[in-house]
């Protein structure tokens, strides 16, 4: 027996932050970071609360480290909200994950309404029960994954995404892209996941690029932001893959933004997922088949599994370059020799990776390995 829920109430669409309004004469406790201060982005939250206690912590930084969280569950037993709010990108909202659930198991704060609102479209992390902490110390990403953690409110509202840097939009929207491919190949891919995986990867694939052209772009501002969550519910239900398995690696181990390492790897885990050998049309693996159908969805050439996969690939490089994105991690500062030097490590601990598990190919450390060698340089 299978099951599909979605906990999260999700407001979309502009003038969505208007459900804010709602909160009325209770301690709120907002989870942020120093540019949302400096720039006067919280003041648009703050002045949509019908609350004279507000506090603010803005001390999030991107991959946040275990320090941070236990700085952060002191300040929230300080205030002792009744509402957290998480105001951000994926950094932010992990964090604010982290503080709530440790804080209710180890303070007195206990029923507390939680909501989230995302500041980019990527991580989908206002409708998952993952969070991510890092390890600084041992340069390791932790996996945090309970039903616990999923936010009670998400708010997208794409008036607080159309400053977001072309660079980052890039970033972001290739780690929707990877979110959709993954969850829709997963060992536990089901009708419902497959539906919500399918219209993200339409509406990624064709808003995408014009978001990147024209951060000024609304609709495509508002239709990236509804494809990140279509996403986030989609691997939230179904899990992820060997791609993030090696993405939270290195992600720890070099800093690479999430989204760019997503990217990187995603053309070589796509050709290893889909593992094409011989030309019997019979023989082609289930996950050859899916992005093959994918392919077809976007318009893309794809008379056999063979060709669709091709096509596939042959698109994400062509965005890649169209958004001049790097496509290895010399590119992204990356040394060589560092990668060298610990590629048999990085395999190790992504073929431990949770996400890994529901990769429609089994891995071998080998075969990590490999596939790191293709990205080195």
């Amino acid at each position: 027996m299978e099951n599909f829920y979605i906990k999260t109430h999700i407001y979309f669409g502009e003038g969505s932050l208007d459900r804010l309004s709602q909160i009325q004469n209770k301690k709120v406790f907002i989870v942020t970071d120093p540019f949302m201060v400096s720039s006067g982005m919280i003041n648009v939250i703050t002045e949509k609360l019908q609350s004279n206690n507000v506090t603010i912590f803005s001390d999030i930084v991107p991959d946040p480290p275990i320090q941070l969280v236990v700085k952060g569950i002191d300040a929230m037993q300080k205030s002792a909200p009744e509402v957290i709010i998480a105001l951000g990108g994926g950094s932010a909202i992990d964090a604010a994950k982290a503080m709530k659930d440790f804080a209710k198991q180890i303070t007195s704060i206990k029923d507390v309404e939680f909501i989230a609102i995302p500041t980019t479209s990527g991580t989908g992390s206002e409708v998952t029960s993952f969070a991510v902490i890092t390890d600084n110390e041992k340069g390791t990403k932790y996996p945090l994954v309970s039903d616990a953690l999923l936010p009670d409110v998400a708010i997208l509202d794409p008036d607080l995404v159309k400053s977001v840097p072309a660079k980052i939009t890039a970033d972001t929207g290739m780690d929707v892209i990877t979110h959709a491919l993954e969850a829709y190949v997963s060992t536990q891919a089901n009708d419902f996941t497959d539906a919500l995986a399918e219209k993200a990867l339409v509406l990624a694939f064709k808003y995408l690029m014009p978001a990147y052209k024209n951060g000024k772009d609304m609709e495509a501002r508002e239709k990236m932001h509804n494809a990140s969550c279509l996403a986030g519910i989609a691997f939230n239900s179904v899990s992820l893959g060997l791609n993030h398995g090696i993405a939270h690696v290195i992600g720890g181990k070099f800093h690479v933004p999430h989204g760019r390492t997503n990217s990187i790897l995603l053309p070589y885990i796509i050709d290893f997922n889909a593992d094409i050998r011989g030309y019997d049309t019979n023989e082609f693996s289930r996950a050859a088949k899916k992005y093959a159908h994918i392919a077809k969805l976007l318009g893309l050439s794809a008379s056999n599994a063979r060709m669709g996969v091709r096509s596939l690939i042959n698109e994400i490089k062509k965005m890649q370059k169209e958004m001049d994105m790097p496509t290895n991690l010399k590119a992204c500062g990356v040394s060589v020799d560092e990668v060298n030097k610990l590629k048999e490590e990085i395999a190790n601990l992504a073929l431990q990776d949770a996400c890994t598990a529901t990769n429609p190919k089994v891995p071998t450390t080998l075969e990590v390995v490999e596939i790191i060698n293709k990205i080195k340089d």
